[in-house]
């Protein structure tokens, strides 16, 4: 009986890992279906091992729980935390220069750096660290996501395996060796690791970007809406930031992001070129520019809504100096006017959108050409794009509405830039706390998370967002296939099964095939969780076989490290696979040839290295 489950399980394993890579259903789709079955079968078919161990519904789903997929959410809302206060943006800009005008060098100046850093701090904040700055960097060079995020995780994984503290499965696998009297040192696996990190290296930087395949994701289309030019204006009253800034070659240095087409002083319309004018309290400034550039002005206080319409907790206003930015749940989005629209001919001064929806319009586009004029006096036509701002609750009441056809998908929080330095201390607290091992990152992230929820650097509907159900539901599905692997024996049959096979093999042979199927295995289960299971084998290995036992348990860690071929096969990948929008056959098609190339390079280095 017990046969039957260990090779029931081997088939709904092998049925899931199908249909991931098939891609005719939906990632959630397949982590249910597989978590359902599973269920089923042990819910009719009782399981207990010889140990005692019973395989109960609790014991599937406790993977739903597991500190590694807890603290990959809450680093998904800690960046969402950085994104809404623009926190990266400086040095996103600054990294960026890096590379000069070309988005392909600053990617891959990024990328190395952060290889080298994993070296010396656990590889997974390194990543959580790079995430947000690349996501910037390819936002403002216009480079493609896709390619970005996956070459950031295994470049990250690959720096990982050159030292003792690179990774938490160098860490453990030591630990297991260190009970069977071998001690893993420092810098023991640097010289091999090096060497397997330069060649997978080459593949990742060079290889890897043209085999990756484009995908719809939110980050195109959020550059293609905020490419699209808006005009609006801004009244410059008592205490703007703009009061004094004098002209310079026809325009005012300090609107970087806003291009001034109009300037209405006293009523009298002032035509570009500006020449020798200084901006003061009472005029009005007509401008251009992307959504993108009337969000920053308005986390700067450059653009500013009615008091009215402001968001909750943005009344603490003072006469002299006020504080002209909007709250947390303040947004921007787009509304087109539709035919037939009551607004379609009225002004927009006129319109009434504001008594009647309590939103702002900061701009309005228009296909063909519209005279310079101020805001308020444009005529507004069917098929204009208005630039609403309010909060999400005024906005969300847009839905149905015959007048304006809300684009839901536009909806953007204004950036908290004054809360930039808060979410940079949180973020860097969560870091250091957890890469010098003062707190398991698993409480420094959630911590962190709900930190970023106190001090108001994003709502609780952003933090939502940034809830990956895909994510969840495949680590928790998995973590229920890879626990009833184990405990049906399967995961001791495939390991007892290669040594059988291996025994009067050359030394190198058994090595490079133990490689082989720890590297299959480590993407299946979890790479922690291969080193445990076959550190004592290797070992027993190499004792019978009187081989170096350092040469095994480098073996071990390398191999469980070759996490490369699904997104379940290390928490790096996890992490980016929200932002790089990666299916399960991207991991396959991506890192498949990497899992190979480290097993084929260490097959060939070891035995030279290690004195086989």
């Amino acid at each position: 009986m017990q046969d039957f489950h260990l090779w029931a399980t081997f088939v709904i394993i092998g049925a899931t890992i199908i249909a991931y890579a098939s891609e005719r259903l939906s990632m959630e789709a397949v982590s249910l279906g597989s978590l359902s079955i599973l269920l089923v079968f042990f819910g009719f078919f009782p399981f207990t091992s010889d140990s005692g161990v019973e395989l109960t519904p609790a014991r599937l789903l406790a993977g739903f729980s597991d500190p590694a997929l807890a603290t990959v959410i809450a680093l998904l809302i800690v960046g969402q935390g950085l994104f809404a206060t623009d926190a990266v943006d400086g040095p996103a800009r600054s990294i960026g220069r890096l590379g000069g005008t070309s988005g392909r060098r600053a990617i891959f100046y990024v990328v190395i750096a952060a290889g080298v850093l994993s070296a010396f701090l656990n590889n997974t904040p390194v990543v959580v660290i790079f995430i947000p700055i690349l996501t910037v960097i390819a936002a403002q060079r216009n480079y493609p996501g896709f390619k970005v995020f996956m070459p950031l995780s295994f470049m990250c994984i690959l720096g990982g395996m050159t030292t003792l503290l690179g990774s938490s499965t160098n860490l453990i696998a030591a630990g297991v060796a260190q009970d069977y009297g071998v001690t893993v040192n420092f810098f023991d696996l640097t010289g091999m690791g090096s060497m397997l990190a330069f060649v997978g290296g080459l593949y990742v930087l060079f290889a890897m970007p043209s085999m990756m395949r484009e995908r719809p994701s939110v980050m195109a289309r959020g550059n293609t809406a905020q490419g699209a030019q808006f005009i609006g204006e801004i009244p410059v009253t008592a205490g703007h930031p703009y009061i004094g800034i004098k002209s310079k070659a026809g325009m005012f240095p300090g609107m970087v992001d806003l291009t001034p087409r109009l300037m209405h002083r006293r009523d009298v319309p002032i035509l570009p070129p500006f020449e020798d004018i200084t901006i003061s309290a009472g005029d009005t400034l007509v401008v251009t520019g992307t959504r993108r550039a009337f969000s920053r002005a308005l986390a700067l206080g450059n653009a500013v809504a009615e008091p009215d319409e402001a968001a909750e907790g943005d009344h603490e206003r003072e006469e002299a100096g006020e504080d002209r930015r909007p709250g947390p749940d303040y947004h921007l989005v787009e509304a087109v006017v539709a035919p037939g629209s009551r607004f379609a001919g009225r002004t927009i001064q006129l319109s009434g959108i504001r008594a009647r929806h309590g939103v702002s319009v900061f701009g309005v586009q228009r296909k063909s050409r519209m005279a310079r004029m101020p805001l308020s006096e444009i005529r507004l036509e069917p098929g204009d794009t208005l630039l609403l701002g309010g909060n999400y609750e005024q906005i969300m009441q847009l839905r149905g509405d015959h007048d304006l056809l809300l684009l839901e998908h536009s909806a953007e929080p204004v950036p908290q830039s004054r809360k930039a330095m808060i979410a940079i201390s949180i973020f860097l607290g969560i870091i250091v706390l957890s890469a010098l091992n003062i707190l398991p990152i698993v409480v420094s992230a959630i911590t962190g998370a709900a930190l970023m929820l106190a001090f108001g650097c994003l709502t609780i509907y952003q933090a939502a967002r940034a809830f990956d159900r895909q994510v969840f539901l495949l680590v928790g599905s998995s973590i229920a296939l890879a626990t009833a692997l184990q405990v049906t024996g399967g995961a001791a049959l495939i390991a007892d099964s290669t040594v059988m096979a291996l025994m009067g093999a050359p030394v190198p042979v058994v090595l490079s095939i133990l490689f082989a199927v720890m590297a299959v295995v480590t993407n299946i289960l979890s790479n922690n969780a291969t080193a445990v299971l076959f550190i004592p084998i290797a070992l027993g290995i190499a004792t019978r076989l009187g081989a170096p036992q350092d040469a095994f348990v480098a073996a071990v860690i390398f191999a469980a490290n070759a996490s490369f071929a699904t997104p379940i096969g290390y928490q790096t990948n996890l992490l980016v696979m929200g932002p790089g929008h990666y299916s399960f056959r991207d991991y396959l098609r991506a890192g498949l040839p990497l899992v190979v190339i480290i097993w084929l390079t260490f097959s060939f280095i070891a035995p030279w290295y290690y004195g086989l």
